[in-house]
């Protein structure tokens, strides 16, 4: 199990209520399952339309159980944003 910082953006900010928090998670599905047990609600539905970037890198179409998290690593939570 890796530690680091979970960092949202625009709607997924407004959601969670926060701009970023830890997790502990070894894959992103497991950092993305605690969240939505933290955050019920808005923040679900959120994710559903987002992408994400593990450590500057783009998780695209791969399975999110596929993608390992990193010690000390940062998960950006990225909304579809208007006009890009």
């Amino acid at each position: 199990m890796a530690a680091g910082t979970i960092r949202y953006w625009a709607a997924a900010k407004a959601a969670a209520g926060t701009a970023d928090e830890p997790y502990a998670a070894a894959t992103l599905a497991e950092a993305l399952d605690a969240v939505r047990e933290r955050h019920p609600g808005e923040l679900s539905r959120v994710l559903q339309r987002c992408s994400f970037l593990i450590d500057g890198n783009p998780v695209g179409t791969r399975g999110h159980e596929t993608v390992r998290l990193a010690e000390g690593g940062t998960v950006e939570v990225l909304p579809p944003f208007a006009g890009g």
